[in-house]
């Protein structure tokens, strides 16, 4: 690690194969597809690593995402995600004539939109219906669902295929560390919507659900028929604080280095927040994080604010740490840290590797 510059991130491959196999029997034991969310790795070699252990497919949330994972050999690709741009959707339609793609839809307007480019081009796109099962973010409520299905379906160029959702750890609408509560009111959520629809006359396929922390609960609901988690490859102190991992599952850490040592309760790091992710913030509702993430070894310093270039670090008393020393933090949440890096550094049996993360940064 002396031959890294910092700051970076180093990813452990042996974790993150473990961590694979895991989901990949999760999903097994329920019966149920897995459809890994990207958004967590971005690099295509994660990708088809997931794939090779069992993944249908993978999920997306920008066409460019998308773009790049076909250019490096995914076959299957669901965009969970309103694209509703015209220029968009003739990219969208450009990709599923190379692969199979399937992206949402969350309301009549965008739907329209999907249907003009889709006849226009003489082709048929498949979508599936994003459902809000408790978020309050995209998505079309359960009690509207079978009136704007039935708006969709009327639609030409579209096969409404299935409905998807993204709940996370939220139960009865507030944030929640009951995991176990959380998925399984999100299965049943999708699975009697579905019924719904179903009892319509509208042919639904695929029930899919997501997020790591629900998706061995929601994935044992009887009738969802695929998950879609994402940060289980990795993992974070977010997810560990929550109960759905242990720190042994904790695959990838952000490398610093000690620059300053102002004080003996106080250091700063060359890591802020053009390193670390500031989405997750310490103290909020239900999880109450002290920083910005852990510091590996030293349990009782905190990572309490950071700027652009510098991450200030506070502990109880002198630290004993010294200006050019290193130190390994776990972020709170790992998915946009990865997206602030241009490469990490993957490690297997001693041997370092610098993997460029190919999919950073698309934005369209």
């Amino acid at each position: 690690m002396e031959s890294l510059e910092t700051p970076c991130i180093l990813i452990d491959e042996q974790v993150v194969e473990r961590n694979i196999d895991d989901m990949a029997e999760c999903a097994a034991r329920s019966q149920v597809k897995l459809r890994p969310h990207i958004k967590t790795h971005k690099i295509p070699g994660f990708a088809l690593k997931q794939l090779a252990k069992g993944a249908v497919g993978i999920t997306a949330a920008k066409v460019s995402e998308a773009e790049i994972m076909a250019e490096h050999g995914v076959k299957d690709i669901f965009i969970a995600y309103p694209v509703v741009s015209p220029s968009k959707i003739k990219r969208v339609i450009k990709l599923a004539g190379q692969i199979h793609v399937v992206v949402g839809v969350e309301s009549i307007e965008g739907a329209k939109i999907l249907s003009r480019e889709a006849v226009e081009a003489g082709v048929t796109l498949s979508v599936r219906l994003e459902i809000d099962s408790g978020l309050a973010r995209t998505g079309v409520a359960p009690d509207k669902a079978v009136e704007l299905a039935q708006q969709i379906v009327a639609l030409p160029g579209l096969d409404l295929s299935g409905i998807f959702t993204f709940k996370g750890a939220v139960f009865q609408g507030a944030g929640t560390t009951d995991l176990e509560a959380a998925g399984q009111e999100e299965g049943r959520i999708m699975v009697e919507t579905a019924e719904k629809l179903r009892a319509s006359g509208i042919a639904i396929r695929d029930v899919s659900v997501g997020s790591t922390p629900t998706a061995p609960y929601a994935a044992a609901v009887e009738g969802v028929t695929e998950i879609r988690p994402g940060t289980y490859i990795f993992y974070d102190r977010m997810l560990e604080v929550m109960g759905a991992c242990s720190k042994e599952n904790w695959a990838a850490k952000v490398l610093v280095t000690v620059v300053s040592v102002p004080a003996d309760d106080r250091l700063v790091v060359d890591g802020g927040s053009k390193t670390f992710a500031t989405d997750v913030q310490p103290g909020q509702h239900p999880l109450h994080l002290k920083g910005f993430g852990e510091i590996i070894g030293h349990p009782d310093a905190v990572f309490e604010k950071m700027n652009e270039e510098h991450g200030m670090i506070r502990t109880n008393g002198p630290h004993g740490l010294h200006v050019g020393d290193i130190l390994e933090i776990v972020p709170n949440h790992i998915c946009p840290t990865i997206n602030l890096h241009n490469e990490v550094f993957v490690t297997e049996e001693g041997v370092i590797r610098a993997v460029p993360v190919l999919a950073r940064g698309k934005l369209a």
